[in-house]
């Protein structure tokens, strides 16, 4: 047979797993037959466990109703905007059955049938339990208030807005089965496990992914789970155990007190983290922190931690060299009054520099980003922090901020390569915004 022949038989042959995919539709739900009457325990339970899924954080405004959706959303595809999951009939969840939306929670697709882009984090909600889907569904059908508004199409342009490849997306790359506990660990583990890999959707953000823009795993059983990842202008950093660049040096309770407050000894939320902390992880109990905190400890160093590896003769000029330069001088000037003379910080109120992961990070984006456009925020109990990081994108030009990035990046115990000046120029051209904080406080 000649290889046109070969090649029709392949394309028949994939056409049909996509038209048997596509045909299949979602598996039936366990939950079908479940009565739709819900105890005040599972309700109180759904609206706790919709805090730990941060649902929140993307669908709602900072100045709009509750879950209403409207939130633009940038994609390797183009801009989406999120949905409207209040239980309104006409625009928001109102006409979906408990069956419905898990459906929608753990495999991907709408109750009309249409595919959602995995942007919504079903891949890691696969791995919710029946019983948590069920506090979840009642949470929003009885606690939030319906708001009528209707979502917005995306702008993702044809023919990549057609849903029907999502199908066979989610055949080979979405997890389907819910969270099976561990046998041979703790339940401590086991519990910081499942909100790490299902409802915290930790791997969306701190996971590498593939051409086919799939997490490259979904547990630690793949050695690039939550290695860190590039993410809408930040750098997820690694929460492996490597000493240097992920949380090899932190202590369960470092990592407790860091989602709790968004600070530690260590480092300090910014970027999107912050809205991780201010509308999720703050209101998790204290023995789920710790659980997530003994679950992220027992994972091994990433190949991606990369600090580690460099040597002296690979990073010039030495640290010595640095004492003079520009870079040090405005160090002086802008950043030591805060963060001390060797970048110690001040306490937990001020991040430390020295032995940070995001600084010492390979991907030194978050570090710019922050230094051009300052944080917001961060919010916990209702009560913003006295500090926080200010923008210097209108005091100091690339040169100037890539020179003292690179400072940092080489001083107080530091060893990581240089911050180009190019990296600065093209983030300052992709980040022209100044945040606004009043708007941002709003939120929460």
């Amino acid at each position: 047979m000649r290889v046109g022949g070969w090649i029709a038989i392949a394309f028949a042959a994939c056409a049909a797993v996509v038209v048997a995919v596509v045909v299949r539709g979602p598996s039936p739900s366990p939950l079908r037959a479940t009565s739709p009457d819900f105890s005040a325990e599972e309700v109180a339970r759904g609206a706790y466990l919709a805090r730990a899924g941060n649902c929140s954080a993307c669908h709602t405004t900072p100045d709009g109703p509750p879950f209403a959706g409207g939130l633009k959303m940038a994609t390797p595809l183009g801009v989406i905007e999120t949905t409207n999951i209040t239980p309104d009939p006409e625009t928001g969840i109102g006409a979906y059955s408990l069956a419905d939306f898990d459906h929608a929670l753990r495999q991907g697709v709408a109750r009309d049938g249409h595919y959602l882009y995995p942007a919504m984090p079903y891949p890691s909600y696969a791995k919710i339990s029946d019983a948590d889907i069920r506090g979840l569904y009642g949470y929003f059908r009885t606690e939030v208030a319906p708001v009528k508004r209707a979502d917005v199409p995306s702008s993702i342009p044809w023919p990549l807005n057609m849903r029907w490849p999502l199908a066979l997306w989610n055949a080979v790359f979405a997890p389907s089965q819910p969270y099976r506990d561990t046998p041979s660990a703790s339940a401590e583990w086991n519990r910081g496990a499942y909100l790490v890999q299902g409802l915290g959707h930790c791997g969306a953000c701190h996971t590498p992914r593939g051409l086919a823009q799939q997490e490259r795993a979904y547990s630690e059983s793949g050695s690039q789970f939550l290695a860190g990842a590039p993410l809408d202008h930040w750098s997820s950093p690694n929460l492996g155990g490597d000493p240097t660049s992920g949380l090899g040096q932190w202590s369960v309770e470092d990592i407790a007190a860091y989602l709790k407050t968004g600070h530690n000894r260590f480092s300090s939320a910014f970027g999107t983290m912050t809205e991780v902390v201010n509308s999720s992880t703050q209101d998790l109990s204290d023995a789920d922190l710790r659980a997530v905190g003994v679950y992220l400890k027992s994972l091994r160093p990433s190949a991606r931690s990369p600090v580690s590896a460099l040597t002296a003769a690979s990073v010039t000029p030495s640290p010595s060299g640095l004492a003079g330069s520009a870079g040090a001088t405005n160090y002086w000037r802008y950043c030591g009054s805060c963060h001390g003379a060797k970048g110690e910080g001040q306490g937990e109120a001020i991040a430390p520099l020295a032995d940070n992961p995001a600084v010492v990070d390979k991907d030194s984006t978050s570090l710019v980003n922050i230094t051009l456009n300052g944080s917001m925020p961060i919010v916990v109990d209702g009560l913003p922090d006295r500090y926080k990081m200010p923008p210097f994108r209108h005091v100091l030009d690339d040169a100037a901020l890539a020179d003292v990035l690179t400072y940092v990046r080489r001083t107080g115990g530091n060893l990581a390569a240089a911050v180009p000046r190019s990296q600065v120029a093209k983030l300052r051209a992709e980040t022209d915004f100044v945040p606004d904080e009043a708007q941002l406080l709003r939120m929460y």
